[in-house]
């Protein structure tokens, strides 16, 4: 079985940041990079930001380009989320995920197979 754990969600205000982290546990297990995906109250999971193992390549949603940075190893299958000048539409669960789908759908919830729990980030105004 394999498990995914993040950890450093909390309760900010506008313009702190924050570091999350991924890690993954249980059973090997082959991926093509890791990202994060963020779900805010009556709001579908949305894509945040990936990065794939082969040249260490990030791809950012819009709405966090040039404010968050995502990071990886992909040998312990660990993944970190940095955000900075955080804003109050930052405020949702967030989830880390392993990618096992190959190709340009990096963003899309179908690629990935793995998924942790989630942890809150709250960021006020």
């Amino acid at each position: 079985q394999v498990r995914l754990v993040e950890s450093g969600g909390g309760l900010v205000q506008a313009g702190d940041s924050l570091r999350l982290s991924c890690a993954a546990s249980g059973r090997t297990f082959s991926s093509y990079g890791m990202g994060w995906f963020r779900q805010a109250p009556g709001k579908e999971r949305e894509f945040v930001a990936t990065i794939s193992w082969i040249g260490s390549t990030t791809y950012y949603a819009d709405s966090v380009k040039g404010r968050f940075t995502i990071s990886g190893d992909s040998a312990k299958n660990t993944v970190s989320l940095q955000m900075n000048s955080l804003k109050p539409e930052d405020t949702a669960v967030y989830y880390c995920a392993a990618r096992i789908v190959s190709g340009s759908n990096y963003y899309t919830k179908r690629s990935y197979g793995y998924w942790g729990q989630g942890t809150q980030v709250t960021v006020s105004s």
